[in-house]
């Protein structure tokens, strides 16, 4: 039998922690945080939801490939961002799509589009329902036409074929984090390509938001790993042709990478692969404030090494995350490579690190060093999952991430941190606000803050819309972008719409409806209807 999805959190309905593993989490967490309630809530049960009835019924050839009952609905209602988990959490499903299709292959994914068009519907693409800036709500900009379609790609998972030559491989849109690098490393490849909501989110997703990934340096975004991209359009087909570079004017690619689903739904693309590492080095290396810390990643960006892990902690987020006792900041730092040694590599990045005051332990499988770096790992993967039980107890745990130019960085960093710790005392009367370097480029850091601070039950949403506002101001004040790889959505959208340049807006517009001209395909995602 298939593992189903949790209808309102992350993960699996088997994964779901009994009362007495949720109440003693709340013990530990309340104890280590200072604040929240170690009487945990419980969702509400989907037996319990009522949904309004669906509007539009498909015709019969596609029967068989829809469905219109209370779980798929709820599932494709919302993405997993703050909001839209506690909304899910407390039983309240505002904009459900009316029907949710799972095409088997590209010819239902143009069956699904043509009768949605036909119907007047609008179409919500949707891949692992991951989105944490309501990527995938059919809530504004959905309300003047017939009925939401949402169209659920992730059958479309193979990798159709892999080119060892070239080292790319053409892979559907579909395919989880896990499903397309299961099958590549049958080939000996591997995308690597790996953001935070790996087990969930797949390629179309990964291109359509401009994801973030694995390498903290050089090839931070999906952008520099797709070779081509294939989607479908209300007027065609758009499929751009497998190069390894062109200077043919704007490209096609570019175009749909970003789109969040408003100019066409992907359903394949070739994309850059690699020979599996085999060569790895990873170490943690202390400082004694962020800021020395940031002055040793700004330095190794700019050296060449180029490591694929090279992570700034602040010293408060690596006490919590276990990595560390809230003394230090913490770098982890990691190199791997497929053909070669990276010893002589990571030697030199030490040397970098040292010249700007920073420590480490020698380096041993199994020493406390690697067990930092371990400790941080887990609590980055497990990160998604604790949400789910800080809702539960009162803690309200949002993130926010930008990059910003070094020169500008340090006045920038604290403004924001400054700004946002302000906001999140007058809203919830406490709260840490704590920091760390996702990706690091040689003109600039991308930040990335996380904010865990007591929640006032019942009023999570408008606390939540308060320090969204004043994170979201502070950075766009500051001269940072609104979003590094968290995408757009419709929650970032006013914010957006002020960082973009006028001309382009009016460019993006005429795309938009020249390629679906009813306005139908994600409606209220980086252009108005």
């Amino acid at each position: 039998m298939e593992r189903r999805r949790k209808h309102w959190g992350w993960g699996y309905e088997d994964e779901q922690p009994s009362p007495e593993d949720l109440r003693g989490a709340a013990r530990f967490l309340t104890g280590r945080l200072g604040f929240g309630s170690t009487e945990p809530e419980q969702a509400v049960a989907l037996s319990e939801i009522e949904l309004p009835a669906p509007r539009l019924s498909p015709p019969t050839a596609l029967e068989p490939i829809c469905a219109t009952g209370a779980y798929q609905r709820a599932l494709h209602c919302y993405g997993r961002s703050y909001p839209d988990v506690v909304r899910a959490f407390r039983g309240r499903f505002d904009h459900p799509p009316d029907v949710v299709v799972h095409p088997r292959d590209e010819h239902d994914v143009q069956a699904a589009l043509d009768w949605a068009l036909s119907s007047g519907a609008a179409v919500i693409p949707f891949g692992g329902g991951t989105s944490v800036v309501g990527g995938v709500e059919a809530g504004v900009g959905c309300e003047d036409h017939a009925g939401v379609v949402t169209i659920d790609l992730k059958a479309l998972d193979r990798v159709l074929e892999a080119d060892p030559v070239s080292l790319s491989a053409r892979i559907q849109a579909g395919a989880t984090g896990p499903r397309l690098e299961d099958q590549l490393a049958e080939h000996g490849l591997t995308l690597r390509h790996f953001p935070q909501s790996f087990q969930f989110s797949t390629l179309g997703g990964w291109i359509a938001t401009r994801a973030g990934g694995h390498f903290a340096t050089l090839y931070t975004h999906i952008d520099d790993l797709v070779e081509s991209v294939r989607a479908l359009t209300p007027v065609g087909a758009w499929e751009s042709r497998r190069l390894p570079g062109s200077g043919a004017g704007i490209s096609p690619d570019r175009m749909l990478i970003g789109s969040e689903g408003t100019l066409g739904l992907i359903t394949e693309a070739w994309v850059r692969v690699r020979r599996r590492p085999n060569h790895r080095a990873s170490a943690p290396v202390r400082f004694d404030d962020f800021t020395a810390g940031a002055e040793a990643v700004r330095a190794l960006s700019q050296s060449g090494l180029y490591p694929s892990n090279c992570r700034l902690i602040d010293a408060r987020e690596a006490e919590l995350t276990g990595a560390g006792d809230g003394s230090y900041a913490l770098l982890v730092l990691g190199f791997e490579a497929a053909e070669h040694d990276v010893e002589r590599w990571m030697t030199m990045a030490l040397e970098c690190c040292a010249d700007h005051g920073g420590s480490w332990e020698h380096r041993r499988d199994g020493d406390a060093s690697a067990e930092a770096v371990g400790s941080w790992r887990q609590a980055f993967l497990r990160a998604p999952y604790l949400r789910d039980v800080f809702i539960s107890i009162g803690v309200l745990s949002e993130t926010f991430e930008t990059a910003i130019t070094w020169d500008r960085f340090a006045n920038f960093h604290e403004a924001v941190l400054a700004r946002v710790s302000e906001t999140v005392r007058e809203v919830c009367g406490a709260g840490t606000v704590t920091s760390r370097f996702t990706h690091v480029y040689p003109d600039g850091p991308a930040p990335y803050y996380t904010i865990l601070a007591p929640a006032r039950r019942g009023g999570e949403l408008e606390q939540w819309a308060q320090i969204k506002r004043a994170a979201s101001e502070a950075v766009i004040a500051g001269g940072g972008t609104i979003t590094h790889h968290h995408a757009v959505g419709r929650e970032h959208r006013p914010w957006y719409d002020r960082q973009r340049p006028e001309p382009f807006a009016a460019a993006l517009r005429a795309a938009k409806a020249a390629v679906d001209p009813h306005g139908a395909l994600n409606p209220g995602v980086l252009i108005d209807p």
